[in-house]
């Protein structure tokens, strides 16, 4: 593991093998980061966030399932802060990504291969199923759900407890479960 200037690391933390931590990073009580993984400069991590675990890559065989290898890594971009108890799966190949200056909240879920751009915002509870992609500067409200394999363009915003089942537009405002144009979802509510 490699450790740049100015890293503090916290008591019943564990670093794994070739981990890159950047300078001036902060890593609280009780995290995991597991092999491989890249942290940028001047991150925050929370007590108890496990970075790198196993995907859930499972296939079904001869009426059980078989477990599929997760050789990926993880990469922070620099200024990331991650929330207490959140979970970021590495990738079965390539890269989960979560870019510059994204903030994540508490108890969040990020899937294997997920990419997550620049300045996002996701608060508690969010969870982002596998290779998701989430553009540069999305907001996600609490307790919303993305699925797997769509992207949630650019400046996008998701209302708390939505339900992302399909590809969103840049810019868009979307709400309810499935997730649709916010003010169309507060038009069926009031109806």
């Amino acid at each position: 593991a490699r450790l740049a200037d100015g890293v503090i690391i916290y008591g019943g933390t564990y670093i794994g093998r070739d981990v890159c931590i950047g300078a001036n990073t902060i890593i609280y009580p009780n995290v995991t980061i597991r092999e491989e993984t890249t942290i940028g400069s001047n991150c925050i991590i929370h007590a108890g966030a496990a970075i790198g675990s196993d995907g859930f890559g499972y296939t079904p065989m001869d009426g059980t399932w078989l477990k599929i290898p997760q050789v990926g890594r993880v990469v922070l971009g620099d200024d990331v802060e991650i929330g207490t108890n959140t979970a970021i799966d590495r990738a079965t190949f390539g890269i989960t990504r979560i870019g510059r200056g994204t903030k994540i909240d508490n108890l969040v879920q990020v899937g294997h291969n997920v990419r997550i751009g620049e300045h996002c915002a996701l608060a508690g509870m969010v969870g982002i199923a596998g290779s998701a992609e989430l553009e540069d500067r999305v907001q996600v409200g609490a307790s919303a759900a993305i699925r797997g394999h769509l992207i949630v363009g650019e400046g996008a915003t998701v209302a708390a407890r939505g339900g992302v089942t399909k590809t969103v537009k840049p810019g868009a405002i979307v709400s309810g479960f499935p997730a649709i144009d916010h003010q169309e979802e507060r038009r069926v509510l009031v109806a």
